[in-house]
């Protein structure tokens, strides 16, 4: 079941390589940086399009999976994300009005002959995939510091 399921990551970062990171994301070989404006060498995407990646890529599984299974005419799903900063006092729709809030919008482009009815039971299922629920929900964040004598 998704809920037993555990997805581990290592990320690895030398200083002498900057803000550049090595990952090992379930086996896969990542890496990570900053733009070279945030004093990164901008070899790799930053932590924010990794998010905004999680976003897309389990947007476009989840309707992929879905019209799979209805057996509906799609040939392809096209996710564009962008991920955002706005001062939460220019944020009509947020309940913070000091700071800033992040934005992620997502454009989601279905190629195939889908009818309204189609389209809007995609997008309501866009909603429900897994990474958007965690983003929505109750998330915890349990950080645990090891410090390492080197000799």
């Amino acid at each position: 079941m998704l809920e037993d399921k555990v997805h581990k990551a290592t990320i690895i970062n030398n200083f002498e390589d900057g803000l550049f990171c090595n990952i090992d994301a379930g086996g896969h070989k990542l890496v990570a940086d900053e733009p070279e404006d945030l004093g990164g060498h901008d070899k790799g995407p930053d932590p924010y399009l990794y998010l905004a990646t999680a976003l897309g890529t389990c947007t476009a599984m989840t309707l992929n999976m879905y019209a799979t299974r209805k057996k509906w005419p799609v040939e392809q799903i096209k996710v564009n994300m962008i991920h955002k900063k706005i001062k939460a006092e220019d944020c009509e729709e947020c309940e913070s009005d000091k700071g800033y809030i992040d934005i992620l919008e997502r454009h989601i482009k279905v190629t195939g002959e889908l009818d309204r009815e189609q389209q809007e039971r995609m997008l309501e299922i866009a909603n429900k995939c897994p990474v958007h629920r965690t983003l929505m929900g109750e998330l915890k964040i349990h950080s645990k510091l090891v410090c390492q004598v080197k000799q």
